[in-house]
């Protein structure tokens, strides 16, 4: 049997006339157009107030890791104006967010932003080589992208669930954004299920859902100040790091929790998580 690409994996043995006219629908339109329109709101709300204050940093790493894993196949075949324009801006403004973290490092609130990326990243990595459709490099690489893109939004709703209260309304429009898209994506993907039984997207439909999750309990956390999955999530983050911590005291003789900071000739130990009351976490 011939290997499947990832193109073929999407529609089968359709015709190809027919899967282009069923994936350009209004659902992908609106979902990639609120893609678009999050990532500019989150770029003026930096430029504006000369700060990254009430972003998550992994969470830039993580789709900037998305886009140029994902988009690489812009070097194996042509594409429409509209694909190549996106895949760009994508990856230009993915780059430019992480240098303006660089830039305005004083700003960034270390401290909120705890997610272990290596506890996303190694069982992404993993699956994407058990689960591809075919072993050649830009498959795989596609692949990981569609599970890492699932948890891109994971480091920036541990934030927020730490932050508590959020400070500036574009870091929470840019979430928002973010999330609507990956809905208008999920209805893409029913549309085209309906028009062609035999489609199939298993990686995208699994990161889509769990992304989903999380955005819908964020919206509940922020109107209401009620979240299923907040305790939760929080409790799992900072067992991680306790983890993380005693494996770097054992391998480096130090670990982050004990690091030193020296501020104005005081030396401050970084507050950790557990002394903390949970409520105010």
């Amino acid at each position: 049997m011939a290997p499947v690409d990832s193109m073929d994996k999407l529609h089968g043995t359709t015709n190809f006339a027919h899967f282009a006219a069923y994936s350009w629908n209004v659902f992908r339109y609106v979902g990639d157009y609120l893609h678009l329109a999050g990532i500019f709101v989150l770029l003026l709300t930096i430029a504006k107030n000369k700060s990254v204050a009430g972003v998550s940093r992994s969470t830039q790493i993580l789709y900037c890791l998305v886009f140029t894993t994902r988009y690489l196949d812009l070097l194996d075949h042509t594409q429409t104006t509209y694909l190549v324009f996106f895949k760009l801006t994508f990856i230009t403004t993915s780059v430019l967010i992480l240098v303006l973290f660089y830039q305005l490092d004083s700003t960034y609130e270390r401290r909120l932003d705890t997610c272990n990326l290596a506890v996303i990243l190694v069982p992404c990595a993993t699956a994407s080589v058990l689960l591809t459709s075919e072993y050649s490099i830009l498959e795989i690489l596609w692949t990981f992208s569609e599970f890492i893109e699932g948890f891109a939004m994971v480091p920036q709703y541990i934030f927020c669930y730490r932050e508590r209260v959020g400070k500036d309304w574009g870091a929470s429009l840019y979430v928002v954004a973010l999330g609507g898209y990956r809905v208008f994506y999920a209805f893409n993907w029913i549309y085209k299920k309906i028009q062609m039984p035999h489609y199939s997207d298993m990686q995208s439909w699994l990161g889509g859902i769990i992304e989903i999750l999380f955005f819908l309990d964020f919206l509940n956390y922020r109107f209401t100040g009620n979240s299923m999955l907040r305790s939760m999530v929080l409790s799992v983050d900072t067992k991680i790091n306790e983890i993380s911590d005693k494996v770097e005291l054992k391998v480096l003789g130090s670990s982050s929790a004990l690091r030193m900071e020296t501020q104005g000739g005081e030396v401050r130990r970084r507050r950790k998580a557990e002394e903390v009351p949970m409520e105010d976490v």
